[in-house]
């Protein structure tokens, strides 16, 4: 019999809305969360202008902090816009026009590495879809070190070396092999953060017993004496479904694993829980613009061993979840 989670949703939920933006905003979700200089730190997602559909006018990404990770604060204005984001994105297309080629600059992930945070990050393009990873050090100032060839996103990066080299966890998107969707979680590593390679599977969809259509990475690891605790999102499609929230057909429903990996070998996992760390219930994560939707981006270990999982509800919030440590290896661990 599969355990229980231990996750408790946070009362507030959901802690951060579009309302709140004090800039277009229709959608504010899926952000990176992380702890630096003594606050939490938080990129999300915005998407604005919505035209009916899927459809937006753009998409940038947002800045918030917080003394104590659940009232936030946003930054006046977007910590990048899609004019940066064009700028960051040039030196990666020295033949191409990048006004022209990038279609949008999302899904941020953050990672404190060296004491610098590093942003992972996914961008649309007229060639493809394709991962990326930036430093900064205040959140405004943002050198992109490396962009994957297509398709390839959902990257997120541990937070330190593994046998001297850096290791990110990532979703390739091998749509010939596999047909449709079938996505798989991989690991790859880097002796700089600047090329990549080593790619091995991790993660396959069949070996989730809650996904049917795809799995990939969600929040960035955290390092633990068993392993490194680690969410993930699973996929699963029901071809009857129709429209559900704003979109005009949508036919999946994602939900939160947990997975440990070993420590010298992050290609490995040693544990994995057999039933949902989250599954969408409460209403915010149920109704919104995509129905039925949890996809963690960031998990904080504080220092009084509570773990935070902020998430993205319906694609439409974002919100919290809180376990303790010994709890979350528990579950894991009993498989």
């Amino acid at each position: 019999m599969a355990a229980t989670s231990p996750l408790t949703r946070h009362p507030s939920n959901p802690l951060l809305i579009a309302e709140l933006a004090p800039f277009p905003c229709d959608l504010l979700f899926n952000a990176g969360v992380t702890r630096f200089d003594g606050r939490y730190a938080m990129v999300f997602r915005n998407d604005y202008g919505y035209l009916g559909g899927s459809d937006f006018t753009g998409t940038n990404l947002g800045l918030a902090f917080s003394d104590d990770g659940v009232a936030w604060s946003i930054e006046p204005k977007p910590c990048i816009t899609r004019d940066h984001a064009v700028t960051l994105i040039q030196p990666f297309m020295p033949h191409r026009d990048a006004a022209k080629e990038l279609r949008r600059f999302y899904d941020p992930r953050l990672t404190v590495i060296d004491g610098r945070p590093h942003l992972c990050f996914a961008i649309d393009t007229e060639h493809g879809v394709h991962g990326g990873v930036a430093v900064t050090d205040d959140f405004r100032d943002f050198e992109v070190l490396h962009v994957t060839a297509p398709d390839n996103r959902n990257l997120v990066l541990f937070p330190e070396r593994t046998g001297g080299r850096f290791v990110r966890l990532e979703r390739p998107m091998p749509v010939y092999s596999r047909g449709g969707d079938r996505f798989d979680l991989w690991c790859s590593s880097s002796p700089d953060l600047r090329d990549w390679g080593g790619a091995r599977l991790v993660l396959a969809t069949e070996a989730v017993s809650f996904a049917n259509d795809k799995v990939g990475p969600a929040a960035p690891p955290i390092r633990t004496e068993r392993g490194w605790l680690t969410t993930f999102h699973a996929v699963r499609r029901d071809r009857s479904l129709g429209k559900r929230g704003w979109e005009d057909r949508w036919q999946k429903t994602y939900d939160a694993g947990l997975m440990l990996l070993d420590l010298d070998d992050p290609s490995r996992v040693i544990a994995q829980a057999s039933a949902p760390l989250l599954t969408p219930e409460a209403e915010y994560e149920t109704d919104g613009f995509r129905n039925d939707v949890i996809f963690p981006g960031g998990m904080v270990l504080d220092e009084d061993g509570d773990v935070r999982i902020y998430y993205g509800a319906a694609d439409t919030v974002v919100a919290m979840a809180s376990a303790s440590l010994e709890d979350l290896l528990d579950f894991v661990l009993a498989g």
